[in-house]
């Protein structure tokens, strides 16, 4: 992480800037709902890409709306990962370390509602902090079109906006509603034909 930014200054800068909730990438769409539009990855809203052309557009259409977001600025890219105990192995593989071997830990997210400890997890999420340059994360975002990395997001060092990908699209949220309805209108080919804009 960059110098001066710390795992318990980026907590308290969360806190502080998004106190309606954790971190939790999949929770955005409803914590943030009038700030928030989904672009699909594929023509036809497909889900998986199956060639090195459909890998392309999914890329081109990630790096654009993150141009459109963050060019010229400094981003947190975050990554996840679970365990059933705080500082335990990951609950399952991914390549999350090898393809974000910066981040550093900097919250844990625990799920401890079941009675039964062999049902608690443990989110942890990873943050590193680096200039914006269209296709530095394109790995991280091959990755997640693969759905081998989930719960990934790009967000500026205000936490305005946040930029969401997963297996099929990109949940986007906006620092305004006006600033929402800009982006998706200039972007309406990706958005779904389904009335909730899933």
């Amino acid at each position: 992480m960059s110098p001066g930014v710390t795992p318990t200054t980026l907590q308290a800068l969360w806190r502080s800037r998004r106190s309606s909730g954790p971190p939790i990438a999949h929770t955005f769409r409803g914590t943030y709902a009038d700030h928030w539009v989904r672009f699909h990855s594929l023509p036809g809203s497909k889900r998986y890409p199956e060639s090195e052309d459909e890998y392309a557009i999914v890329l081109d259409r990630y790096n654009t709306i993150l141009d459109e977001l963050f060019a010229g600025a400094e981003v947190f890219v975050v990554t996840m990962d679970w365990s059933t105990t705080p500082t335990g192995p990951a609950g399952y593989p991914t390549p999350r370390q090898t393809l974000h071997p910066d981040g550093i830990r900097w919250w844990t997210e625990s799920d401890q509602d079941d009675p039964d400890p062999e049902f608690h997890t443990h989110t942890r999420l990873y943050a590193d902090r680096r200039p914006w340059l269209r296709g530095c994360v394109d790995e991280l975002l091959r990755a997640v079109a693969d759905e081998a990395l989930v719960e990934v997001f790009f967000t500026d060092t205000e936490l305005r906006r946040i930029h969401h990908p997963y297996d099929g699209g990109a949940d986007v949220i906006l620092a305004t509603p006006a600033e929402r309805d800009q982006l998706r209108d200039q972007h309406t080919e990706w958005l779904s034909s389904h009335p909730a804009g899933l």
